[in-house]
């Protein structure tokens, strides 16, 4: 069975999880890889709006909905899902990126920064690396700068066999 690297981004709010990330995708899809990124909201979000077609699905009842167009699909799932549950979703890509999801059991790159005072939310000892902008002298695992884009895309490429890794099967393959 085919497998796809997932590694998690963990940092408190305000960190900059988001923009490391997003700036992350743009390097590595630049490159040729295609990226998933799997997020989790702690607030309530909505994707479909009052009114709206989806919307009145999800509230008549529909255990899932489903919206597309010739650019884009858009699964709503009437219930709570686990971040595997959420995994084995995804489908066609070379690398699943997570923000959130601090204690979950999977590789995971820690961020810190200095103006926010809250260091980074584990033990260094439970990151594959970290980013920051204060020096670790004493880190023994890869340290990156908040702005080493590349470097940070380097490493994740060059260790990808190492992270956990996740069921995957090819769109094709997951309907025949």
């Amino acid at each position: 069975m085919k497998t796809i690297p997932i590694v998690g981004f963990a940092a408190w709010s305000g960190t900059g999880k988001t923009t490391l990330i997003e700036r992350l995708v743009a390097h590595l899809t630049a490159q040729g890889q295609r990226v998933a990124v799997i997020k989790h909201d702690a607030h309530r979000f909505e994707i479909d709006h009052e009114g709206k077609d989806s919307w009145r699905f999800t509230w008549a009842g529909a255990a899932q909905s489903i919206i597309a167009s010739s650019e884009k699909a858009a699964l709503v799932e009437a219930r709570p899902l686990g971040l595997r549950q959420l995994a084995n979703l995804v489908h066609d890509v070379d690398l699943v990126l997570v923000e959130g999801y601090k204690a979950e059991d999977l590789t995971q790159i820690g961020i810190s920064r200095k103006e926010t005072g809250k260091g980074f939310p584990a033990e260094l000892s439970r990151y594959a690396a970290v980013v920051t902008d204060e020096p670790l002298p004493e880190a023994e695992l890869p340290v990156f700068g908040l702005e080493d884009v590349s470097g940070l895309a380097r490493f994740l490429l060059e260790n990808r066999e190492t992270f956990t890794q996740i069921p995957y099967r090819t769109w094709d393959e997951s309907n025949s």
